[in-house]
């Protein structure tokens, strides 16, 4: 039995926890996934089950991702999502929906972005987070990616939800971080949703815990 699982990661789950939850359910060690979601994150994970799958992994960490985002206004945090410390407030200021849009749409296209001190990239082999948490933050260097198309869903009077586009790498949390500054607001990432990867969408995607021994038939993909 090998293939692909389309999975939908819960809140609070790290991608590992996915992987070693299904090992430990299907009784097989050469599990994997194809790009990492942060643990407040939800969404679509790739998991490959055996390693005739396994190897394939590549294929899917270079493909155009989707996700959902929304934008808390007026605050800052350390890691530029809700689970950081506030870093810094804007009072009484109002969200403009037209300047907003015009804001986005100004962040399509080639860019550069630089990581953020809390990820799990590595830089002289030490992942950055381990870094933040010493309280060191060290100089990173960009990486060109590209943002296809941004949709504004909604907003309210602190908060916008946006749709997301983008290449692979892409850090949303910075691109909160990066349109809350250029708005002179400050913004961080609410919350977090991946929903597309290619052309496979989390709306065929199941819970971890749905997946057993006896059901992985009916929900494993062979011709990929």
């Amino acid at each position: 039995m090998h293939g692909f699982l389309l999975i939908d990661k819960p809140e609070n789950w790290t991608s590992h926890d996915v992987v070693a939850y299904l090992r430990g359910a299907l009784k097989i060690k050469k599990i994997g996934h194809a790009g990492t979601l942060d643990p407040f994150a939800t969404g679509l994970l790739v998991v490959a089950i055996a390693r005739e799958a396994t190897k394939r992994l590549d294929e899917f960490k270079g493909m155009p991702k989707t996700y959902v985002t929304t934008l808390q206004f007026g605050a800052t945090t350390d890691t530029y999502d809700k689970t950081g410390e506030i870093t810094r407030t804007a009072r009484d200021f109002t969200l403009d929906k037209v300047q907003l849009t015009k804001t986005l749409e100004s962040f399509i296209g080639k860019q550069l972005q630089i990581p953020p001190m809390y990820s799990a990239k590595k830089v002289q082999g030490k992942k950055l987070y381990e870094l933040a948490r010493k309280g060191i933050e060290i100089e990173r260097k960009p990486s060109e990616i590209e943002i296809f198309d941004i949709k504004l869903l909604q907003t309210t009077d602190t908060t916008a939800t946006i749709e997301v586009s983008c290449s692979t790498g892409t850090y949303i949390r910075t691109l909160c971080q990066d349109i809350g500054q250029k708005l002179g607001l400050g913004a961080y990432c609410e919350s977090l949703r991946r929903i597309k990867i290619g052309n496979f969408s989390v709306d065929k995607a199941i819970h971890p815990k749905e997946i057993s021994k006896d059901n992985i038939e009916r929900s494993i993909l062979t011709n990929v």
